[in-house]
């Protein structure tokens, strides 16, 4: 029965609010996906090739994960009980940290719900106070955004991969307590590579630490290890974060470093000490999915291949990709309404390709973004290259 007498406060504000992104062509509508995601999927009711999804390597339906999972689930249950810190660490979660920093090559690993989570319960935790500085990348990810606004800390910020701006920062702050520089390994709106070798040497020079957040480079990057083995960086970044949410094809994220990070992440680290333990059939597969990583490269290379074809071509057609050095490869479309008919007319040919528009990215910087998976053939590549083609001509982008 619905209540009387209506609610306490006037919530009409919320309603405003929603006519107005909805008359800007901005409101969220999500399809709905009505199969796993893989390479080929069911949306809407209608067969897609999926061109939107983070599943880099198509390990969500791979057997060992899948059957992991399954096995998990008999022998543990559904849930595990807790939250980590009491009574919710089962050994399968050690498991999984303790074979993620082996194939990572550091000291230690622990895993939280979510690389969000990672973000803004770490970094508040990184410093104290408005004698500490944090310098963060323009274009860094929302998560880093939403950590840093947590904490009382000085903040600057640099120009986009631009070091020499960094470095100025770094020269006028020295007598900073504690500096903090933060910034994508992968750069999820553009697909470009943070100069992390370079960011490294001028934290080494300056004193400050290194926070990468590297969830789009987790799986992709230096043979799946990520950005800090992509450079052959391991034991001088601080914190590296990845995910199990994208390339690994789970769920979850990964906090990867020294012991003494893992410790005091485990002590101090909010988003981790007060959230519910993961669920064993999600343990089992975090582990199984770095085990199949570990024992078959194969998945690595078939996604380079495929992004190298996929951007190549795009470029021959005309179209332009922007920046990208990865696996997601925009085609940049200028004004909002451009991307979103590109992408509408895209989804009329069975192909899913999200638009990105402001306010996620710059009024005129609008695009579709392509997300390469290992699991699709050269034959639906080429099909969505036809139909890229097809569509780039109707709304008189190429």
């Amino acid at each position: 029965m619905p209540l009387s007498g209506g609610m306490a406060a006037d919530m009409s504000w919320m309603r405003d609010r929603y006519q107005y992104l909805k008359s800007q062509g901005l409101e969220w509508n999500p399809p709905t996906l009505e199969s796993a995601s893989k390479p080929r999927c069911m949306i809407d009711g209608k067969e897609m090739i999926m061109l939107s999804a983070n599943n880099y390597l198509n390990l969500t339906t791979h057997p060992k994960v899948v059957n992991a999972s399954i096995d998990a689930i008999r022998k543990y249950g559904a849930g595990s009980g807790s939250v980590r810190a009491i009574a919710g660490t089962l050994d399968i979660h050690l498991e999984a940290e303790q074979i993620c920093a082996k194939f990572k090559e550091v000291e230690s690993a622990l895993i939280y719900s979510a690389g969000y989570t990672v973000n803004v319960g770490l970094i508040p935790t990184l410093v104290s106070g408005s004698g500490d500085l944090i310098i963060s990348d323009e274009l860094n990810h929302g998560s880093i955004i939403d950590g840093v606004r947590l904490t009382k800390a000085s903040r600057s910020v640099y120009s986009h991969n631009d070091m020499g701006e960094l470095e100025n920062i770094l020269k006028n702050n020295k007598k900073a307590e504690r500096k903090l520089i933060i910034t994508d390994g992968v750069f999820s709106m553009d697909g470009d590579i943070a100069p992390l070798d370079q960011i490294t040497s001028l934290a080494e020079e300056y004193d400050a630490m290194i926070f990468v957040d590297d969830c789009h480079g987790e799986g992709v990057l230096g043979g799946g290890r990520g950005i800090v083995s992509h450079f052959g960086l391991q034991g001088r970044v601080n914190f590296e974060v990845g995910s199990y949410s994208k390339a690994l094809g789970v769920q979850g994220g990964i906090l990867a470093g020294s012991e003494d990070v893992r410790r005091h992440a485990l002590n101090h680290s909010r988003s981790w000490l007060l959230s519910g333990s993961q669920p064993p059939a999600v343990a089992a597969a975090q582990k199984a999915s770095i085990e199949v990583l570990m024992s078959e490269p194969e998945h690595v290379e078939k996604l380079w291949d495929n992004t190298n074809y996929f951007r190549k071509t795009l470029q021959s057609l005309g179209f332009d990709t922007g920046v990208s050095e990865t696996p997601i490869i925009p085609v940049m479309c200028g004004e909002s309404k451009k991307a979103q008919e590109m992408s509408k007319e895209l989804r009329n040919e069975g192909v899913m390709v999200g638009a990105i528009v402001f306010p996620m990215v710059a009024t005129d910087k609008a695009r579709v973004r392509a997300q390469m998976s290992a699991g699709l053939s050269k034959e639906d590549i080429d099909i969505v290259l036809n139909s890229f083609e097809k569509c780039g001509k109707k709304i008189g982008l190429i």
